[in-house]
C-alpha cells in the first residue's frame, strides 16, 4: 500500500522523559539484554502498541515487562507503582507517573516515557534476527500511517462523538473518519498487511487504532455512524486476522479497556454503544489463552 503523508503533525501525549537506546556506551543508554524493563498498562493504546511490538520481536527475556493495572490508582491519573521511578529520575517531579515507561534496572531510573521512541528503539536495537517491523525505506510510510491513525481515526472519532461540539463539527469529523477508513480499505484490497508482505509497525499502529475505534470511540457515536464505519469489510477482516495472532490477541483485554474508558470518560453514551463491529473476544481466542498465562492486575 502506498501512503501519502498528511501535512499536519502527529499529535502525541507529552512525555516527561525522552531518552533513547543507542548502539554503544557513548549514546548514554546502550543496548544490553535484561538491562531495561517495560512498565505497561495495556488498556492504554500507547502501551498496547509497545506490548504488541515487544511480543512480535520475542523480547520477553531480553527486556522483561511489568504489567500495571488498567485504571491508574493516583488522583492525578498516574500509577503509584511508577512513582518511585519518576521521583528517582527527576528532582521534585510533580506530574503524574504515567505509563508507558522504559526503565534502566542498572540505575533505577527512567529512560523514556515516549511510546513511539520506545517501540522504535526496541525494534532497532534488540530486533536483530527478528521480524523487521521498520523495514529499510518504509519509515515515511509508517510515519504517514501513524498520522492517519492519530488524526484521521482517533482524533476524528473523538470529535465526531463530542457531545459539546456543534452538529456541523461532528459531521465534518465523521466525514474525515470515513474518508480515512476508505483510503485504508482501498489500500488493503486483497493484501494481508498494510505496507509490506509481512507485519510491520504500520500494522501495529492501525490495529490498535481500530481496537480503540470499536471498543471506545463508538460508544459516543450514533448507530448510523457506527454502521457506516463497519461498512469497510477488508479493514475489519484485517483487524480480525491480526486479533487471532498471539502477539496481538494476547494483549487484548476488553474488560481492562472498558474499565479504563469508564474511569476516564466524561462524554455521553450514544446509540452506537449497542452496535459492536467485531466480536473481539471470539476472534482473539488464541490470544486470550496466551494472556491467561501472564499475571496481570
Amino acid at each position: 500500500m502506498s501512503v501519502t503523508p498528511l501535512a499536519a503533525h502527529l499529535s502525541a501525549r507529552p512525555a516527561a522523559f525522552r531518552g533513547r537506546i543507542g548502539r554503544d556506551a557513548r549514546s548514554g543508554h546502550y543496548a544490553v539484554p535484561r538491562r531495561y524493563r517495560l512498565h505497561l498498562a495495556t488498556a492504554d493504546p500507547d502501551c498496547l502498541r509497545i506490548a504488541v511490538t515487544h511480543s512480535l520481536l520475542g523480547l520477553e527475556r531480553a527486556c522483561p515487562v511489568t504489567f500495571l493495572s488498567a485504571v491508574p490508582d493516583c488522583p492525578d491519573g498516574g500509577h503509584s507503582a511508577l512513582r518511585p521511578l519518576y521521583d528517582a529520575s527527576a528532582h521534585r517531579y510533580t506530574g503524574p507517573a504515567l505509563a508507558p515507561v522504559l526503565s534502566d534496572d542498572w540505575s533505577g531510573r527512567i529512560v523514556s516515557s515516549h511510546g513511539p521512541d520506545i517501540a522504535r528503539d526496541l525494534a532497532r536495537h534488540f530486533g536483530g534476527g527478528r521480524p523487521a517491523l521498520y523495514p529499510c525505506g518504509a519509515e515515511s510510510e509508517i510515519e504517514a500511517v501513524e498520522r492517519m491513525c492519530a488524526q484521521g481515526i482517533e482524533e476524528a472519532a473523538q470529535r465526531a462523538g463530542a457531545a459539546d461540539a456543534e452538529a456541523a463539527e461532528r459531521a465534518a469529523a465523521l466525514d474525515t473518519l470515513l474518508t480515512t477508513l476508505g483510503v485504508l480499505e482501498r489500500g488493503l484490497g486483497a493484501h494481508e498487511h498494510l505496507i509490506s508482505d509481512q507485519i510491520t509497525a504500520a500494522d501495529v499502529e492501525l490495529w490498535v487504532a481500530l481496537v480503540q475505534l470499536d471498543t471506545v470511540h463508538r460508544h459516543h457515536l450514533d448507530a448510523a455512524a457506527v454502521h457506516r464505519i463497519a461498512g469497510h469489510p477488508a479493514l475489519w477482516a484485517y483487524a480480525r486476522r491480526l486479533a487471532a495472532h498471539p502477539a496481538f490477541g494476547a494483549h487484548l483485554d476488553l474488560d481492562a479497556i472498558a474499565r479504563r474508558h469508564h474511569a476516564r470518560c466524561q462524554g455521553l453514551e450514544a446509540a452506537g454503544a449497542a452496535v459492536q463491529i467485531l466480536d473481539w473476544e471470539s476472534h482473539a481466542a488464541d490470544g486470550t489463552a496466551a494472556r491467561s498465562q501472564v499475571n496481570r492486575p
